[in-house]
């Protein structure tokens, strides 16, 4: 496994997402107590671990060569995401017996809110225009 450095918009989502999840268990944990933060954390935690997973496989098919294989490629990586999504929500659920339903399920949602956001974030150099004027 080759550990590729994330595109910038992916990072700073990610950042984000980590940051939303830090203040709604933080207010978790005054509305419902412990279990509601670890709700909470777990919620935007699952987000936070497809998001980067989605990033990851989106930065290691950097080498597309054409629109399609570009494509293809942020299909697969959106699959992934998905698929991992649904693994974590079930993990969670089954297994954390003390679960804060509102919280766990507020901070999931925020955070998925949060990672469609990523097409506001510009690359590098925000002064490029699509046609290539500044």
């Amino acid at each position: 496994m080759v550990l590729t450095r994330l595109p910038r918009p992916i990072r700073i989502v990610l950042r984000w997402q980590l940051t939303v999840t830090a203040v709604l268990s933080l207010a978790a944990l005054f509305l419902w107590g412990p279990h509601g933060a670890l709700s909470a954390a777990l919620g935007g935690g699952v987000n936070v671990l497809a998001g980067w997973v989605y990033g990851w496989r989106v930065a290691r098919g950097g080498e597309a060569k054409t629109a399609a294989e570009a494509l293809a490629t942020m299909l697969r990586a959106e699959g992934l995401k998905i698929v991992l999504i649904i693994l974590g929500l079930a993990l969670v659920l089954s297994v954390y017996g003390d679960i804060v339903h509102a919280a766990f399920f507020a901070s999931f949602v925020v955070t998925v809110m949060v990672f469609a956001a990523a097409i506001a974030v510009r690359d590098a150099d925000n002064n490029v225009r699509p046609s290539g004027d500044r």
